[in-house]
């Protein structure tokens, strides 16, 4: 039996201008995946920038209640600007059993507070002028009035007189400095709230 020959494979053999193109195709995928990691790098880097900020100079925070109402309202996102000291109607962020409250600093050490029944607060015998409230009350206070603030401590309220739980009850007292995470500074949302909220 005649021994088969195999048919020879015919093999195409690319043009120059279709090895240019693969060249370039591959060195423009090449340049590509680079620029994509060098991207993602950069916004790692950014990010965590970002997250560091944040963490150590803009702490950031989500009201929760209804105890800083008008001022600001549940679910409104603040970031705090760290600071070492505070003054009478700014709004701070503070640590409390674990938790983060936002309150309003009416005296520091020192100071003597006193608060009639119709709510109108005075700190070293001087009415305070406080148009951000609204709703003034006594609201629940068990403290012996007038009260002088102990040293090394600050005496907050919510804007919401009536429900507010702050320093008018024994249960929070007046807040060392050292549980201040900062001041209010700017709310950041809702967008169409974005506002300053640093005293003037």
């Amino acid at each position: 039996m005649p021994r088969q020959v195999p048919t020879p494979r015919t093999v195409e053999i690319p043009s120059a201008e279709a090895v240019a193109k693969e060249r370039e195709r591959l060195q423009y995928k090449k340049k590509y995946n680079r620029t994509l990691r060098s991207t993602i790098y950069a916004l790692l880097v950014v990010a965590a920038l970002a997250v560091l900020i944040a963490t150590i100079f803009l702490p950031v925070l989500q009201v929760s209640g209804t105890s800083m109402e008008p001022t600001l309202a549940d679910g409104d996102i603040i970031l705090l600007l760290k600071s070492e000291s505070f003054t009478t109607g700014e709004i701070c962020g503070l640590y409390w059993q674990n938790k983060l409250l936002l309150k309003r600093v009416i005296g520091g050490p020192g100071d003597i507070i006193d608060i009639d029944a119709a709510g109108n607060v005075t700190v070293n015998g001087q009415e305070l002028d406080e148009p951000y409230v609204t709703d003034k009350a006594l609201g629940e206070c068990d403290i012996t009035l007038p009260y002088q603030v102990p040293e090394n401590r600050y005496f907050v309220m919510g804007d919401h007189r009536s429900t507010s739980v702050d320093s008018r009850s024994s249960v929070i007292g007046c807040i060392e400095k050292e549980q201040i995470v900062g001041r209010a500074f700017l709310r950041v949302y809702p967008f169409d709230r974005i506002s300053l909220l640093l005293q003037k």
